[in-house]
């Protein structure tokens, strides 16, 4: 083997490229199974970024269920979910450029089940088969009135007759409402709901009634939940009886509704649910009345297991997965997600009896050598008020450099989004993209995120750009004093809201020499006064109520202290976002070029909230690096396009 070419961090070449990366990658998502064939979501980044449904049946034979240019997507609370569902060999999803929801069977054309509203005004999520009444029950999320909040209810379509007004409404009076499932014989209906200023991580009620003869809903009964208890994917077991994950322990543990009664399931110090950002996420699935297999979270680590329903007793399943998602059990064939440092996101198919394991989908198919796998270790640090903070520490990985003698590499912190996320170590291309180049990776678990216990999560309350940012920044500081990392080359990145503690990180601090924000926001009052209905009041928990604590959103806002920015940044913004106007990027870039601080700005058409093309992911990737790289005085091995960065001499 050829000795290390000697060369600075970040100047390493890799054969993790951009597009590499892309040409072979793609989302993988939404797993359903229906009896024994498997469905998935795959957003695909080459046919930018459209959901395409796949199904894949017993002989092995995969397909898209969806053709082109149809994109299996609802924007129900914008970030969607739940866009799909299949049962009986038929399947019913959500079309993303009108918002309909059709119906397709028998490998037929997509046809549509409600009606042609022009701006996509319906929108249905998260639907479930009434097979008595032959009818959907589902999520509505109506914008037929302009200039008012959208309303969200459940509705009922109908599979054998006319829909105009757009479903029959069955629950109503609560803004926002959830997981409609319809017991097995029929006679009952359960869903969650919940009011502002809650997000469903904060409080939401369970409900259960009867439907009636004429499918009316009567004897509607509260089981669990309220404003401080958060419930999690109830659903019927094949016996009929209620189950259902709650936080009231200040853990999210599992639970069945018994004799008036909830009633404890394997309870332990672990996250069996997770926050519901999107629809139909789930942790558990019924095997058969008697058994259910589910999976819960403990150190960042997912655990697998079958629970027996009569005794409680728990049987680990092992898999060669630390991160697993949505288990869907079908007699003995489960179908769930699975990744690990070494293996990319997958899906899997395992019988439980047998023990045998087969990937059906794998989200990347780069071949890679383990060499050039950095894995992560997670660490935990020292921050404010003597409490302790979590992250994940990649080191620089490339077998075929070296650094100079005594250089410490440049570190690339990562504040994830939601806040309310939380970070895991899997094979991630993305950061190994810029580990194999000479970075050294932290992603923080700053407070407020999941995964540790209601009370690691309810830190951030009150708390936004305040504990998120000491997080990020004791982080990276933890790491330089022990001589880790290259303290004078400190950086940090994220999006949405791990943009906004990006900005805040250099507004109000000096640690980082650059940073890069992906449709981060800058102004909290804009974002308060200005975003969609299911985040609009989630600043009254995380900064306080609107217009009301208006002083304290002024004060931990980066627009309004942009004077004390010193920090070179780099900005990346899509052109149709609803979640973080561009306004607010803008204002930002436009400030930092008068005062002469070094700033980029690129913009994308088409993008959303979040990036889902192949060509402007490459960009913001491969620019971010250029950026980086003139900052911190290394010239990347790649070629790149040039950036262009306002107040920099060429």
């Amino acid at each position: 083997m050829a000795e290390p070419v000697i060369a600075p961090y970040g100047a390493w070449k890799s054969p993790l490229t951009a597009d590499s990366i892309l040409a072979k990658s793609l989302g993988l998502g939404e797993v359903q199974v229906d009896d024994t064939t498997v469905y998935w979501i795959e957003q695909r980044p080459s046919e930018g970024g459209r959901s395409v449904l796949v199904r894949r049946t017993p002989n092995g034979l995969t397909t898209d269920v969806t053709p082109a240019p149809f994109n299996v997507r609802t924007r129900v609370h914008e970030y969607g979910g739940g866009a799909y569902l299949a049962t009986g060999g038929v399947v019913y999803c959500s079309n993303f450029a009108d918002q309909r929801l059709y119906r397709i069977a028998d490998d037929g054309a997509p046809e549509p089940l409600t009606p042609d509203l022009p701006g996509g005004v319906l929108r249905y999520a998260d639907a479930a088969l009434d097979a008595t009444r032959n009818w959907l029950i589902l999520v509505r999320e109506d914008h037929r009135e302009p200039g008012k909040e959208a309303k969200n209810t459940l509705v009922a379509l109908a599979l054998d007759g006319e829909n105009a007004n757009g479903g029959r409404v069955l629950v109503a009076g609560s803004d926002f409402v959830s997981t409609p499932r319809v017991s097995p014989d029929g006679s009952r209906l359960c869903w969650l709901a919940w009011n502002h200023p809650n997000m469903p991580w904060d409080g939401t009620s369970l409900w259960s009634a009867d439907i009636a003869g004429d499918g009316s809903l009567a004897n509607a009964q509260h089981i669990a939940g309220g404003e401080r208890e958060s419930i999690f994917q109830p659903a019927w077991s094949p016996s009929g009886e209620l189950y259902f994950i709650s936080d009231r322990t200040g853990w999210w543990n599992l639970y069945r509704w018994r004799a008036g009664q909830a009633e404890a399931l394997a309870p332990m110090e672990a996250e069996f649910g997770t926050p519901q950002w999107q629809f139909r996420m789930a942790t558990y699935s019924f095997v058969d009345a008697g058994h259910l297999v589910s999976t819960w979270q403990q150190h960042g680590i997912s655990h697998l297991a079958s629970l027996d329903l009569a005794s409680g007793a728990l049987t680990p399943i092992e898999t060669p997965y630390t991160v697993i998602s949505s288990p869907q059990a079908s007699g003995s064939q489960l179908v769930f997600g699975g990744a690990s440092p070494t293996n990319p996101a997958q899906i899997v198919r395992l019988n439980t009896a047998t023990g045998e394991r087969a990937v059906l989908r794998r989200s990347n198919t780069m071949v890679l050598d383990d060499v050039w796998v950095s894995t992560p270790e997670e660490i935990e640090f020292p921050t404010e008020n003597g409490l302790t903070a979590f992250g994940l520490f990649y080191r620089p990985r490339n077998p075929d450099y070296a650094a100079p003698a005594g250089e410490l590499p440049p570190l690339r912190v990562l504040s994830h989004g939601g806040p309310t996320a939380q970070v895991l170590g899997v094979f991630n291309p993305s950061i190994l993209y810029w580990t194999s180049r000479g970075f050294a990776v932290l992603d923080v678990n700053y407070g407020g995120s999941t995964g540790y216990g209601r009370t690691y999560r309810d830190r951030l309350k009150g708390q936004w750009g305040v504990v998120d940012l000491d997080d990020c920044v004791n982080g990276a500081r933890y790491l330089a004093q022990q001589g880790r990392v290259d303290g004078d080359k400190l950086t940090i990145t994220g999006g949405s809201a791990g943009g906004y503690t990006t900005l805040c990180a250099l507004t109000f601090r000096d640690a980082f020499k650059a940073g890069a924000s992906h449709f981060g926001v800058s102004d909290l009052g804009a974002l308060a006064r200005d975003t969609h209905k299911f985040e609009s009041r989630y600043l009254d928990q995380l900064v306080g109520p609107y217009p009301a604590s208006e002083a304290v959103y002024q004060a931990r806002s980066p627009l309004f202290h942009v004077d004390q920015m010193k920090t070179p940044a780099i900005f990346f913004q899509g052109l149709e976002d609803p979640v973080v106007p561009p306004s607010q990027a803008v204002a930002m870039v436009e400030v930092l070029r008068a005062k002469g601080v070094p700033v980029a700005y690129l913009a994308f058409e088409g993008e959303s909230h979040g990036f889902r093309q192949a060509a402007n992911i490459k960009r913001s990737l491969e620019a971010e690096l250029a950026f980086f790289g003139r900052i911190l005085g290394y010239t990347p091995a790649d070629d790149i396009e040039p950036v262009e960065i306002d107040n920099l001499p060429a």
